[in-house]
């Protein structure tokens, strides 16, 4: 049973947030200062902590603070009847889960602590250990988070900015997470318990963009046989996220600029504009200044998005937070596939590390998926992974020994010329058959001898 402490000078409160919680599972502690708060947190175990902002003895930003010094992994939800967009951007840089403004609720405290407990314990869980050990048979949540310093630079600007109304636009390659971004915005802002609407900019058409947006009457058009909620209306309370919004043609963003404006919507062949409260994230792979340079994207519409915009890292950045994601992946697969494979050998973390993922996280998270089907024992063997993944260290081994050998500054020495057109033929025919030596010296017409003193000539036998 998860054990929460509750902190609040007005006992009648702490009363309350006491009986409803235990009513909903939880095992509860109430203190009345924030100092016999601190002192019963040393004595016991607790898995979150709900603290009033102002206490008599001191204040929630005061409690947040000690407690995150001294129990780093704990939850803490701070309550207050000041809704002040500032103060609740501090409080969440210091490390508070999330705040909730009085008058309370009963469904947002619930849905709140839920979420901070099963951030928390998705967190320990995917805190990296010295020896890289992986084990992949507990569940994670949906945003993944990272201990490079890119990662946590990314964690902070998230906090920073989800408590607000800004409009945001996530930029990086294909396959880095935006819409995870999106989404851990969401979860972490009020909106949280209203709609969050994804859509793909990239696979709409001119036609039918209208009526996605903005939604259609029945009989507006030929074949509108039903009346159609737009993406607009769906997300109204909520969270829009707009993927690779840069692909959308002009006069689609025409009529976009003028809902982001106003603020209303209404549908295709309707008279009756709707009053939206919609936040908005975008997100793309290409750069939209640019864009606006070449009249491919207005660039009115690029400022009511960019009130705000966050770069996500590509994974080959990231350093060892590839193995962070690669085990979650893991527990996702074991889920799926119904199996328990536990961790993954040293050649395989050696080359997930080494590997240059130019499909980034998405990538990734499809290799451990195959992976996993592949491998019928509880580790994960090299052998399981694409070749192209499998052999990335050794090709780039041997294509940085051809890039280094010595040439002529003329460019005129026919022996240096050779030996490096040799070497790439050698590694060229090696790539196609796998590095399989015998079919390689077979193809070169070459003994296996011959090839082996080759490669040993630049320490790559």
């Amino acid at each position: 049973m998860k054990r929460i402490l509750v902190i609040d000078d007005e006992v009648n409160i702490g009363l309350l947030l006491s009986k409803f919680l235990k009513r909903n599972g939880f095992e509860v502690k109430t203190a009345v200062s924030g100092a016999s708060g601190l002192d019963m947190l040393s004595k016991e175990h607790f898995n979150l902590v709900l603290c009033d902002y102002r206490l008599e003895d001191t204040d929630g930003r005061e409690v947040l603070k000690k407690v995150k010094a001294h129990y780093p992994h704990l939850g803490v939800i701070i309550i207050t009847g000041y809704s002040d967009i500032k103060l609740a951007v501090e409080l969440i840089k210091l490390g508070a889960y999330d705040y909730i403004t009085k008058p309370l609720y009963p469904d947002e405290i619930l849905n709140t602590v839920n979420k901070a407990i099963e951030t928390q314990e998705a967190l320990a869980l995917t805190k990296p250990e010295p020896a890289i050990q992986i084990n992949a048979n507990t569940p994670t949540s949906h945003f993944i988070n990272g201990q490079s310093p890119v990662a946590k630079e990314l964690d902070r600007q998230i906090d920073l900015i989800a408590s607000t109304n800004y409009s945001v636009i996530l930029t990086g390659e294909s396959g880095t997470g935006k819409e995870s971004v999106a989404l851990s915005i969401h979860q972490k802002s009020s909106r949280r318990n209203q709609p969050f609407i994804a859509m793909d900019c990239g696979s709409l058409t001119k036609e039918l963009a209208g009526s996605e947006f903005f939604g259609h009457e029945k009989g507006s058009f030929t074949g509108a046989l039903f009346k159609k909620i737009g993406h607009f209306e769906m997300a109204n309370g909520g969270t829009l996220f707009l993927d690779e919004v840069g692909n959308l043609s002009y006069d689609i963003q025409a009529a976009l600029l003028r809902t982001v404006q106003e603020r209303k919507v209404k549908r295709i062949g309707g008279t009756k504009e709707i009053d939206l409260d919609v936040r908005i994230i975008v997100a793309t792979n290409e750069n939209l200044q640019e864009a606006i340079k070449k009249g491919r994207f207005r660039e009115d519409l690029f400022h009511r998005f960019n009130e705000f915009s966050i770069h996500l890292p590509p994974l080959r950045n990231r350093g060892t937070d590839i193995l962070i994601f690669a085990e979650s992946f893991l527990r996702m697969a074991n889920t799926e596939l119904k199996k328990n494979v536990g961790n993954f050998s040293d050649e395989v973390i050696e080359s997930l590390l080494s590997y240059n993922w130019p499909g980034n996280i998405r990538e990734l998270k499809n290799v451990i998926r195959r992976a996993t089907l592949l491998t019928e024992k509880n580790c994960i063997q090299l052998k399981a992974l694409p070749l192209e993944i499998s052999t990335f260290s050794r090709v780039s081994a041997i294509e940085q020994v051809i890039e280094n050998l010595p040439v002529a500054q003329n460019n005129h020495d026919l022996k240096n010329a050779a030996l490096e057109a040799e070497y790439e033929t050698i590694l060229k025919v090696l790539k196609e058959v796998h590095f399989n030596k015998t079919k390689a010296a077979k193809i070169l017409n070459v003994d296996r001898k011959t090839l082996y003193n080759k490669m040993k000539a630049i320490n790559l036998e």
